[in-house]
């Protein structure tokens, strides 16, 4: 069964999605290095991308928003050339590229425990990693819409923690990939909804429904890139 849009009734398009997805790439880094508490402004984020250094911030901090510029050129290469896939390696790979010099250790899954602030839930053992990552990918062959499929991937890999740091960026990205890989626009989670999207997940942690979080990362999607997915369609319905 090959997932659809059920709710916006987007035909796939991976051209599109992928130009789409291409033209934001400044935009989703600023964002995800904004929610980190890195206060890059957009033309900055641009001018680190295009290879030249800004000043007036730390280095450690410019080298963590290039890492996600570089993952998102990894993510977008990979899905040109039909090697994405949802299994421990890809995101691995993906990781070591995301999280480089910024978690305690990267490319590989977490050896240790780790704590979510905030919440009392605890995520899974270290041990049980390798087994909860096959399961997430085994249980997303059951959903019939591309949104909950890829949504519900994000939630999971959030959950699990299977690295030790960049776990919610890792989810986004895992994310997105499933979304442009079948020819759907990605989702950016703006820094302004920081404090809605905080406040969910810990909701999320604690009770583990997901449906909250489904509806809010949905509400991230850009109502100009929907019609701009739309627009064939939309000509056709016209004729």
């Amino acid at each position: 069964m090959i997932p659809t849009d059920k709710k916006w009734k987007m035909k796939p398009d991976f051209g599109k999605a992928l130009m789409l997805a291409r033209r934001e790439i400044a935009v989703f880094v600023c964002d995800a290095v904004n929610l980190e508490g890195i206060a890059m402004t957009l033309p900055e984020v641009q001018t680190l991308l295009d290879g030249i250094t800004v000043g007036g911030h730390k280095v450690n901090d410019q080298q963590i928003t290039i890492n996600q510029g570089k993952a998102w050129n990894y993510l977008f290469s990979s899905i040109k050339k039909d090697s994405f896939i949802l299994n421990a390696e890809y995101a691995c790979e993906l990781h070591s590229i995301a999280a480089k010099e910024e978690a305690l250790e990267w490319g590989v899954f977490r050896s240790g425990g780790v704590n979510i602030g905030g919440t009392a839930y605890t995520p899974p053992s270290y041990e049980r990693l390798p087994e909860l990552f096959e399961k997430m990918s085994n249980k997303t062959q059951s959903f019939n819409d591309i949104y909950d499929k890829a949504i519900y991937v994000f939630l999971e890999m959030s959950k699990n923690q299977f690295f030790y740091d960049v776990n919610k960026r890792m989810g986004r990205f895992i994310m997105n990939g499933i979304l442009l890989n079948e020819g759907y626009p990605a989702i950016n989670l703006p820094a302004k909804r920081q404090l809605e999207f905080n406040q969910l997940m810990l909701d999320f942690y604690n009770s583990g429904d997901m449906k909250p979080m489904n509806v809010f990362m949905r509400s991230c999607l850009d109502h100009n890139v929907i019609k701009i997915m739309l627009e064939d369609r939309t000509h056709s319905l016209k004729m």
